[in-house]
């Protein structure tokens, strides 16, 4: 039984067992599923959408292990070399963090792109997943360790923690086992609960609330279509798009926005306005500035109106969650300026907020999407869930 740090090819293997495990298991892991949505009785529709697995979720599950199996090993990779003076040849090098906890809602599939992004950077995981998902999570683990089985290596580098909060709250405390990071994925209450408790560094993954920026020099139809697709294409990802801003300078605004209303609305969007908007037709008033914060995870959108790009990228550094910003405009000068001074984890030109995904950007998944700046920002791939140790080579020198 192989307990050690595994190999490449081992890793590999494994998640190409897992992918197959999950293909000839489809309908185990639906009925599963059915099981917890038939015992959920929230009307949070955000919620549903992301307990809810069906069979492109499980296409894209299956996607995500074979594109991980296919990345280069993010270990022992060199980031510095030198030979000292006295002849010790020093580098430092990648290696993995060790145990990870991840804590998250709802979402089953963060049970397979976690678990392999971890794995596959030689990291152990601890799984906590939400009351809701158990069912689906429970499945899930139970084929992971079928898929580390089938390579004769130890079940443990994926563990369940089938914890209530109670319990969540004592193994923060006084961990049974070494926790060397943690990872909250979820909601504002559960990461402010984790950050309390924990007594290892915690990366957290923050809020979504993106704002779009519609530039002057903008493509009216490629503006329209990507607004549709950020708010429409899945309320209840953080990268979703919250908040539309609009140059005071547009050609043809009315009729732009309009037509924009026109298409949200035929997408069952409510749509709120300034009271200084300009359009009278909309289906609320920004009463309270706070509504500017808020991830609304919802078919809910803000339109604003700006004067100049400084004015709209001083209102997202103030109010968004420092997720993810996009401009729409055919000025490489203005786009320029806007990517270098909007404070957040990606920054789009011209594309839509929904590619801020660790498998759409090419990594394979990611254990979250950090909103924080230190160690990794935005999608965490499997190059980024690992830290780093110094090698020293020497003939006895001392100091």
């Amino acid at each position: 039984m192989k307990t050690n740090q595994l190999t490449l090819e081992d890793r590999n293997e494994v998640l190409l067992q897992m992918a197959k495990l999950i293909e000839t298991n489809e309908q185990k892991i639906l009925d599963a599923n059915q099981k917890d949505i038939e015992a959920y009785n929230d009307d949070d529709i955000a919620m549903y959408d992301r307990l809810k697995v069906d069979k492109d979720k499980i296409k894209g599950m299956i996607a995500s292990l074979k594109q991980l199996a296919n990345l280069s090993d993010p270990l022992g990779i060199e980031r510095f070399s030198h030979v000292h003076e006295n002849g010790m040849r020093i580098s430092n090098k990648t290696a993995p963090f060790g145990t990870i906890l991840i804590i998250y809602e709802s979402r089953p599939d963060v049970t397979i792109e976690a678990a392999g992004i971890a794995f596959k950077s030689g990291n152990k995981i601890l799984l906590k997943g939400g009351k809701e998902a158990l069912n689906s999570n429970l499945c899930l683990t139970d084929l992971w360790h079928q898929a580390l089985e089938s390579v004769n290596t130890t079940i443990n580098w994926v563990t369940y923690l089938n914890y209530n909060r109670r319990e969540t709250q004592a193994f923060l405390e006084k961990p049974s086992q070494t926790v060397d990071l943690i990872v909250p994925r979820g909601g504002e209450r559960l990461i402010e609960f984790v950050k309390k408790h924990a007594r290892c560094a915690v990366i957290v993954s923050g809020r979504g609330n993106n704002f779009l920026y519609v530039d002057k020099d903008a493509d009216l139809s490629m503006a329209q279509d990507v607004i549709l697709n950020a708010k429409t294409a899945k309320i209840s990802a953080c990268n979703a798009l919250d908040k539309v801003l609009i140059s005071n300078e547009l050609p043809n605004k009315k009729n732009f926005i309009k037509e924009l209303m026109t298409l949200l609305k035929d997408s069952n969007v409510s749509v709120g306005v300034e009271k200084d908007f300009g359009i009278e037709v909309a289906d609320f008033l920004v009463e309270d500035e706070d509504i500017w914060y808020e991830e609304f995870l919802d078919y809910k959108i803000i339109l604003g109106n700006v004067n100049s790009i400084d004015q709209a990228t001083e209102k997202i550094n103030q109010y968004s969650g420092g997720h993810s910003a996009t401009i729409i405009t055919e000025n490489q000068d203005t786009a320029q300026h806007f990517m270098q001074n909007v404070d957040v984890a990606a920054v789009y030109h011209n594309v839509s907020t929904r590619f801020t995904d660790g498998f759409a950007l090419g990594l394979g998944g990611e254990l979250a999407i950090s909103t924080d700046k230190l160690h990794q920002r935005g999608p965490i791939g499997l190059q980024h869930l690992v830290t780093n140790k110094w090698y020293i080579h020497g003939e006895g020198q001392i100091r």
